[in-house]
């Protein structure tokens, strides 16, 4: 090697730097205020301080963070006199308080804590933010639920409390985000933490043993967020040695008013002073691709599917992450990929020298090392710039030489094991893997940990309550599975649901996981049922219910032919995240598809075998609400739904019982004979234990079996649960009798005590909504022995969300000549003012249920034209909707309606339905404060003026539905206590 170097450079000494004096100033106390539903999200479904305390033993750090949760201010105040805290997390509130509030109160007394307020994310929030003083708290961070924000909060606060001396210090790199917009960095900076974090695990591998190996993790790059262009400016010129990349927003405040531009102005300014450092611009407005691509900037869409994917590419390219690759300057094409500092070193003279010069003069050698912390070698080499030295030989000698010497101070690895020998058959809630359980997953840990600290349910010699043994398999499996089998391109894409079904099935789901199911399947031996859990799903304060696919596969002798059922059976679920209906529902509830993920309940299903089919007693839907109170019902006493058989019965909107806990004897369906004849369950659910089917369809009931009612009782499972009609007597006997017909009446358990059904129920939904601080509703599932002994499995809870909207008239002082319409049995709260649109079922006499499926793909198109044009309208059509049978109603899914604020259901002459109960629209509607009436006015209950819209030009009209547009805006109003609601055309 003859290249010549100058003395300076020819014998260097590398200085090592000492990672423990790294990250020194440490949050130790944190005070979470918080209602004690998320309280239990945060230690039990995102283990908190299990995370922390995992991350600190990594860094070689002894003391990890101590949580201290509170509900209230005067107990955050006490909390705060008593005990030296590092940090106030405000939570969304309780009922009656605020985080805004609890906040300003913790700031006015506390001004020197750093303190943070988390918000769910809606519209009024979004509104109230506009007009709130936010100066005075440090942070403030959209909650969606996502436990690693939490982290997330701690690092950026520890971030801006070291980086001054870690810079000093080690030269530690900074990425700075510049980004205004609380929505948006809430979701990036988890993402960003996240990845920082993996490349600081793998970058460990560079030292000798564990202990070295974590306190190198102390080096990672800092992260600190800026949000307007004058405090970007000032960060940056900070710390503009040691920056590492700038990720910038296009538009944010510059001189105290928001600059479509002020982010090109900024990374033009970084450019002009630095030609090196990584700039890269994100924006939802596309036309700034080009103006960043024009001036070499790099771009990512904030509108695309995979933009946290993007952003990572990006970073790992440019800003040194991941592995190096040595790329010909011409083609781009990779010539080789470096993954640790030894093939650095072993492979520097093999590298082509025009390859060689297009990355040393572009710096890139140094920020790869500074990304892996090796800031020794990092720092020496960027000062050993081409324009100092051109020549391709004597830097490969530097680089060489550097590493050698620095290797010979330092290296190494880390391991992750996974313990499965614990989940034997006295086994409950297992998980695998380190990431959220998801929303059923946490509902389901909240209720088990209910149960253990209740044994009052547990009362009765004769009842058992519980939960089935469930293994969760974490959303970071199914990060994992997607990005190993390459699936992103055909999930995000416009292909047909089938189309995704089939590529999903066609991909790999780890090997390592084989003996986990094994293990499972011994532990269990009974069917299993396959449900989705994903991080959105039945969330605090943004349910998404009834989305995705749940299957159920067999219990087989053969386990390999149960584990592959299984693996289709998961990969179907994985696969429904991507559907059709998932995506416009992602659409209508503002959410994006790429901050979804997946976990997955590997759940015992309840019930017993009977020839080849397997199902409960009765399955149920308890909700501590009761929108319909009858009789002396009261709304806070709550109802339950009751179904013989496997509970997607009442999912599918099928014929259950309804009841309240607290009256038991009171049933309206079975009050009178003729009722209890007509409006009684006639059909139910049992999964098909002979049915070992290669094919698994989008449809995730291929294998539920619909039977007639006498088919259970030739089961002999009715026990208890029906009574039996005498048609000679015509009567209705409490119990089994021969012949007659069986009528599913819960006599057993609601009127003779046979099981203490009522009790619990009561005891469930009040434990459940105090925990909650919240309505919620609970699924359910019984066995009941002939013994009169049983088991209540509850197999789910979430909550209710309400809207706190307050009516300030009285509506049934509204006359009704100023009413469009008028229900006395309406669902739904509040007022809204800004609806002008109606699309309404046309019910001629020529009005058949034949049509009913016809009539649902023609709402469905003129529903995704409002969802395209941001507007909601009114619903109106016959008989029940969401029905799955077309004869009761037209069956729509929530995604074909989803942009209607307010749905009505009429009554025709000859086509009476009762009101709706037992579907997952009521959390839909709920939740986004849709509101439903029910009107029959050939009974004269309520008022639907038809022929006002009738008279009104349409501005659409397919063969079953009309669309008309009112010149102003409609009122629609709803009393969720008095059940009572109207939408009036009164124009002032």
């Amino acid at each position: 090697m003859s290249a010549k170097i100058p003395q300076e450079w020819n014998q260097f000494y590398l200085k090592d730097v000492s990672f423990v004096n790294l990250m020194t100033r440490r949050i130790f106390n944190v005070l979470i205020v918080a209602n004690p539903y998320d309280a239990f999200m945060l230690e039990d479904d995102g283990r908190v301080d299990e995370k922390i305390f995992d991350e600190y033993m990594d860094l070689g750090l002894r003391y990890p963070p101590t949580f201290t949760q509170v509900s209230t201010t005067e107990e955050a105040n006490e909390v705060l006199k008593t005990t030296d805290i590092d940090l106030v997390i405000c939570m969304p509130g309780n009922a009656d308080n605020d985080a805004f509030d609890v906040a300003r109160a913790v700031k006015a007394d506390f001004p020197d804590i750093p303190c943070v307020v988390l918000t769910p994310f809606s519209h009024g929030i979004t509104r109230r933010i506009q007009d709130e003083d936010l100066s005075m708290f440090d942070y403030v961070f959209c909650w969606l639920g996502n436990t690693n924000l939490i982290l997330s909060i701690i690092k950026l606060i520890e971030d801006k409390m070291n980086i001054d001396h870690d810079i000093s210090e080690a030269g530690v790199q900074m990425i700075m985000l510049v980004e205004d917009s609380i929505r948006f960095y809430s979701s990036i900076l988890p993402n960003l933490y996240n990845y920082i974090l993996l490349q600081s695990k793998s970058f460990s591998t560079e030292a000798l043993n564990p202990h070295a190996a974590a306190q190198r993790k102390r080096g990672r790059p800092k992260v600190v967020l800026a949000r307007t262009y004058e405090e970007a400016m000032e960060l940056y010129e900070r710390y503009a040695d040691n920056t590492l990349g700038v990720i910038s927003d296009a538009r944010f405040p510059k001189d105290g008013v928001k600059d479509a531009e002020a982010g090109l102005k900024l990374l033009r300014e970084i450019r002009r002073r630095d030609e090196y450092v990584p700039l890269i611009m994100e924006s939802s407005e596309s036309l700034n691709r080009d103006k960043a691509e024009a001036e070499g900037f790099r771009f990512v869409d904030k509108n695309s599917k995979k933009m946290n994917i993007d952003l990572r590419k990006l970073m790992e390219e440019h800003m040194g992450f991941g592995d190096f690759i040595f790329r010909d300057p011409a083609t781009h094409n990779e010539i080789m990929r470096i993954h640790t500092l030894k093939e650095l070193q072993d492979n520097i003279f093999k590298i082509p020298n025009d390859s060689m010069l297009y990355h040393v003069s572009r710096n890139h050698m140094s920020r790869w090392l500074c990304a892996r912390a090796i800031f020794p070698v990092s720092a020496f080499l960027k000062n050993v710039t081409w324009h100092k030295l051109q020549d391709v030989d004597a830097h490969r000698k530097i680089i060489f030489d550097a590493i050698v010497q620095y290797r010979r101070m330092k290296n190494i690895g880390i391991v992750a094991v996974f313990d499965r020998g614990k989940f034997d058959a006295y086994g409950h809630f297992a998980r695998i893997g380190d990431g959220s359980l998801g929303g059923k997953g946490r509902g389901l840990a909240f209720l088990d940990n209910i149960i253990k600290r209740h044994p009052e349910l547990n009362r009765f010699d004769n009842a058992v309550v519980t939960i089935p043994k469930t293994l969760v398999l974490c959303t970071d499996l199914f990060d994992e599975f997607m990005e190993k089998n390459n699936l992103y391109q055909i999930a995000l894409s416009d292909a047909s649901d089938q189309d995704i079904l089939n590529h999903f099935m066609r991909a790999q789901l780890p090997d390592s996981l084989i003996a986990d199911f094994f293990t499972f399947f011994d532990a269990v031996k009974a069917p299993i049922a396959v449900r989705s859990s994903s991080l959105l799903e039945d969330s605090h304060y943004q349910p998404f219910a009834g989305i995705y696919s749940t299957y159920m596969i067999p219990y087989l002798e053969d386990r390999y032919e149960m584990l592959r059922m299984l693996a289709c059976a998961i990969k179907g679920v994985y696969a429904s995240v991507y559907y059709r209906d998932s995506k416009a529902y992602m659409t209508a509830t503002s959410n994006v598809i790429d901050q979804e993920k997946m976990a997955v309940i590997l759940q015992e299903v309840v019930g017993k075998e009977y020839d080849g089919r397997f199902y409960p007693n009765f399955s149920g839907v308890l909700r501590s609400i009761n929108y319909y109170p009858i009789g002396d019902e009261k709304a806070g006493e709550g109802i339950a739904n009751l179904a013989l058989g496997l509970g997607k019965y009442i999912v599918d909107g099928g014929q259950t019982l309804r009841v309240s806990p607290y009256h038991p004897t009171q049933v309206l369906q079975t009050s009178e004979m003729e009722t209890a004849l007509r409006d009684t369950q006639t059909r139910f659910y049992a999964l098909d234990m002979k049915h070992v089917g290669e094919n698994f369809e989008v449809d995730d009931g291929f294998n539920i079996l619909n039977l007639r009612v006498k088919e259970a009782d030739k089961d002999g499972s009715l026990q208890y649960i029906a009574s039996t009609y005498d048609p000679y007597d015509q009567v209705i006997r409490d119990g089994i009798y021969d012949g007659g017909r069986k009528v599913i009446s819960f006599s057993g358990v609601l009127r003779h005590g046979v099981f203490p059904l009522p009790e619990l129920l009561q005891d469930i939904q009040r434990l459940g909504a105090d925990e909650m601080r919240r309505p919620v509703e609970i699924e359910f599932a019984c066995n009941i022995d002939s013994d009169k002994t049983g088991a209540l499995y509850l197999l789910q809870i979430r909550p209710i969300v309400d809207s706190k909207q307050m009516l300030d008239e009285d509506i049934m002082a509204i006359p009704d000549d100023k009413c469009l319409l008028r229900s006395h049995n309406s669902l739904g709260h509040g007022i809204s003012e800004d609806v002008t649109d109606v699309l309404y079922v046309k019910t001629g006499d020529d009005f058949t249920a034949a049509d009913n499926p016809a009539i649902a793909c023609e709402i469905e198109r003129i529903n995704r034209k409002f969802l395209a044009d941001g507007r909601n309208y009114v619903l109106v059509g016959p008989g029940r909707w969401g029905s799955s049978d077309y004869w009761l109603g037209i069956p729509v899914k929530w995604p074909h309606i989803s942009a209607a604020r307010l749905i009505v259901e009429s009554g025709l002459k000859n086509y009476r339905v009762d009101p709706s109960q037992g579907t997952h629209f009521f959390q839909n509607l709920t939740s986004f404060g849709v509101g439903y009436f029910t009107i029959n006015t050939f009974n004269g209950d309520g008022l639907f003026r038809k022929d006002v819209l009738d008279a009104m030009p349409a501005v659409e009209e397919t063969e079953h539905v009309r669309h008309v547009r009112f010149g102003h805006p409609l009122r629609i109003m709803m009393d969720g206590m008095r059940q009572e609601g109207v939408v009036t055309m009164d124009e002032s």
